[in-house]
């Protein structure tokens, strides 16, 4: 099996960390870009680079992609992973804090993209990562900050994807669900406003108390993007988790659903005697 080498943004704990180990277990190469190189001392070896970065930070993109290839010649997967949770209404969530998070969930990955795409279209092929999950396809009451990150982050990807396919770069949408990391034990909830106090206590009880019990086994989860970034093909999406695909499902149902209900209102907006629409792609 052909050596890969990869960058992977927060990689001391998570998917991020259980990325690592399965990567660095197939014989791969890895540069853990994390905020404190001294999380992952216990992986240390010839084989890994901790990197000290902070994801939000765009500007330096380019030192990680250049400290890859410096150690080990070349680029093969990168994966977006670092991120971070917050839950609570519209109203309750501030400018700053929703910032924040399209900051780590979009700007950052965007620009080590970026970075990345030179290397990668040099070499004409690699794989692009990008940890969405299924909140970056279908939301929920006091999600609304973190959806919005990851919609964004999928909506730009899927446009990317198109445009560096023709230089044999694939992208992978990773739409996990609920996976046994620190993810909900780390969870930041916004202070609670009165009017929505009874409406989602019942969501924000769930999502404080389910650390420890998720389905999820991200250790499984990360063999399969490995075993993914390895082969010859790889989907554009895919869900993780047995309720990703039952919700994803769902929620492509009830779409589809909606569309074909409205679909004679919604032609009834062109001119009349408007030729069909023929668009390039």
């Amino acid at each position: 099996m052909t050596t890969l080498n990869w960058i992977i943004t927060g990689a001391s704990k998570g998917f991020g960390r259980a990325l690592a180990e399965a990567a660095l277990a197939a014989g791969d190469t890895v540069v853990a870009a994390v905020r404190n190189p001294d999380s992952i001392a216990d992986l240390a070896g010839d084989a890994l680079l901790p990197v000290r970065h902070d994801a939000r930070d765009t500007a330096a993109a380019a030192t990680l992609v250049d400290a890859a290839l410096e150690r080990f010649g070349r680029l093969d997967v990168l994966v977006n992973n670092a991120g971070r949770g917050l839950i609570g209404a519209v109203e309750e969530v501030g400018d700053a804090q929703l910032r924040d998070l399209m900051d780590l969930h979009l700007f950052g990955p965007a620009a080590l993209v970026r970075a990345a795409l030179p290397a990668l279209r040099a070499r004409r092929g690699g794989t692009i990562v990008q940890m969405s999950s299924q909140g970056g396809r279908i939301s929920f009451p006091g999600v609304s900050a973190y959806s919005a990150s990851k919609f964004a982050l999928e909506g730009w990807s899927e446009a990317l994807a198109a445009e560096v396919a023709p230089f044999g770069i694939r992208v992978l949408l990773v739409e996990p669900s609920r996976f046994r990391t620190a993810f909900n034990a780390e969870l930041e909830f916004t202070e609670v406003a009165a009017e929505y106090r009874d409406a989602l206590a019942a969501m924000r009880a769930d999502m404080a108390g389910v650390d420890g019990a998720q389905e999820g086994d991200p250790a499984q989860a990360a063999a399969i993007i490995v075993r993914l970034a390895h082969s010859e093909e790889v989907p554009l999406r895919l869900p993780l988790g047995g309720e990703a695909v039952e919700r994803l499902t769902a929620g492509y149902r009830r779409d589809l659903a909606e569309v074909e209900r409205w679909a004679e209102t919604a032609r009834s907006a062109d001119f009349a005697d408007a030729a069909p629409a023929v668009r390039p792609f």
